[in-house]
């Protein structure tokens, strides 16, 4: 049975393990963990018996106008159980009163989330890898673009 909670009382990083699987940069449990505290809402889903978190969601909001969800992962072991879907339904149902809700994914879960009611969308991203910088310190200044490129 799995149960959801958007407490941290009694999760540990030993409850973190197993997450950003594929991930260049994977967090570590303890940064996970760090990663749920300073959200602005999160939701847990827990395998009480396994005694482990087995999914997650997070969200970053002002609580009115904007929201945006930057990580919904679930073990691999644990997907296609639902437990993703019910993550999201529970966190979109918590952000009612928020006027706009996003998320940025890759084109393939699209229509995972478009079962949810989202609508595809166009937007601006930046994206920084702490491993590409430490590893290729050139890119991370520049990365050969002239001065003006950088200005832009």
């Amino acid at each position: 049975m799995i149960r959801y909670t958007d407490s941290l009382d009694g999760i540990g990083p030993d409850m973190l393990e197993g997450f950003f699987v594929g991930w260049r940069t994977p967090r570590t449990p303890t940064e996970h963990l760090t990663i749920l505290r300073d959200s602005g809402r999160f939701l847990l889903a827990i395998d009480d018996r396994a005694g482990r978190v087995v999914g997650f969601v997070t969200v970053l909001t002002d609580g009115l106008q904007a929201a945006f969800i930057p990580l919904l992962e679930v073990l691999p072991d644990m997907q296609g159980q639902g437990i993703g879907s019910e993550l999201m339904r529970r966190i979109i149902q918590s952000l009612n009163d928020v006027a706009c809700v996003d998320l940025t994914c890759d084109a393939e879960v699209q229509p995972f989330y478009e079962r949810l009611g989202m609508q595809r969308s166009v937007g601006m991203v930046l994206r920084r890898d702490r491993l590409e910088r430490e590893t290729n310190p050139s890119e991370a200044k520049g990365g050969g673009h002239s001065d003006e490129t950088r200005r832009l």
